[in-house]
C-alpha cells in the first residue's frame, strides 16, 4: 500500500509537468510563428530532397506531419504526396500553416490543433508519419514516436529530423545554451538514441541522412525573442566555444557576426507488414 500511495503522487507531479510543458511551447511559438517561419537557411529544396527520399514518400502516399509548426515540411511533403495532414499544439502556428498554404495554392492538405501525447486520429491511418525540429520538445519522446507510429499503417514509415549531439559533453553544453534562448527546449538527442527509440517503437530498416542549418546567433536570438539577460549568456557561451567547438555546432565568426550549424539527423524507421 506505501507504494501505491507514494505512486499517485508521482503520476500527479508527471501530469503536471507534462502541462507545464505544453504551456511552454505555446507561450514561445504563439511569439515565434511568424519569425520562426522566415528564418533564412530553415527550409531549401536540397533539405527537404533529403527529408522525401530519407522517408520514402511518393505520390500516393497519405502523410501526417507531426508538430508541424508554419507547414514549412508539410508544404514542401504536399508537392510530392497525396495528403499532407498537419498537426500542431500551437494556434498560432496552424494559422500560419493555413496561410502558407493558400499562398502556394495547395489544395491537398488539412490542419489540426492537437498534442502527439495522444494523437486525435485512428490507428494505421496514414501511410506516412514524420515531424521536423520537434523532438527536442518532448518530455518522452519514446512514447512520442509510439504514438507516431500507432497512427502509421503497416509498411509504412515514420521519420524523425531533428538537432542531435554525438557525446554527453556536447549534449551538455548544447541544452544549457538552448534552454536558454527557448525555455521549451528539454534536450536534444544523442546520436546512439535514435536506433534504441525507434527498435522500441516496433520500427525496423532504418534509413539516415544528415545536413546542417547554419543561423547567425543575433537573428536568431531575436526571431525567439530571448531575454536580454540570457541573451548575454548565449554569447558569452558561444565566444568561449570559438575554435573549441565544445558544443559541436561549428561556431566561427564571418563579418563580425557568430555563425554555428544546427546539425540535424533524418532518421526514419518502417512499420513491419503485419499481413505478411
Amino acid at each position: 500500500m506505501r507504494r501505491r500511495s507514494g505512486f499517485i503522487p508521482f503520476l500527479r507531479k508527471l501530469a503536471m509537468n507534462a502541462d507545464q510543458q505544453r504551456r511552454l511551447i505555446v507561450e514561445q511559438f504563439t511569439k515565434q510563428a511568424v519569425a520562426f517561419s522566415q528564418l533564412p537557411n530553415h527550409n531549401n529544396e536540397e533539405t527537404n530532397r533529403l527529408v522525401l527520399e530519407t522517408g520514402q514518400i511518393g505520390q500516393e502516399d497519405t502523410v501526417l506531419d507531426v508538430a508541424c509548426g508554419p507547414g514549412l515540411i508539410s508544404t514542401a511533403i504536399a508537392r510530392h504526396a497525396r495528403h499532407v495532414t498537419g498537426i500542431d499544439i500551437t494556434p498560432a502556428m496552424i494559422e500560419e500553416a493555413r496561410q502558407r498554404q493558400i499562398s502556394l495554392d495547395l489544395t491537398n492538405m488539412s490542419w489540426q490543433i492537437g498534442d502527439i501525447t495522444r494523437l486525435p486520429m485512428a490507428d494505421a491511418q496514414f501511410s506516412r508519419v514524420v515531424t521536423r525540429y520537434s523532438f527536442h520538445h518532448f518530455l518522452d519522446p519514446q512514447s512520442a514516436l509510439r504514438e507516431m507510429a500507432r497512427v502509421c499503417q503497416p509498411g509504412g514509415w515514420c521519420t524523425v529530423i531533428d538537432v542531435f549531439m554525438s557525446s554527453t559533453d556536447q549534449a551538455e553544453l548544447y541544452n544549457q545554451m538552448e534552454k536558454l534562448r527557448d525555455p521549451s527546449h528539454v534536450r536534444a538527442l544523442q546520436i546512439n538514441e535514435f536506433p534504441e527509440l525507434f527498435l522500441n517503437a516496433g520500427l525496423l530498416n532504418f534509413r539516415t541522412a544528415y545536413y546542417k542549418v547554419e543561423v547567425e546567433l543575433e537573428q536568431l536570438l531575436k526571431a525567439t525573442y530571448t531575454i536580454p539577460a540570457d541573451a548575454e549568456r548565449i554569447r558569452s557561451i558561444f565566444a568561449a566555444d570559438l575554435k573549441v567547438d565544445r558544443m559541436g555546432v561549428g561556431s566561427m565568426v564571418k563579418s563580425g557576426q557568430i555563425f554555428f550549424s544546427f546539425p540535424i539527423m533524418v532518421f526514419a524507421g518502417q512499420k513491419p507488414n503485419t499481413e505478411r
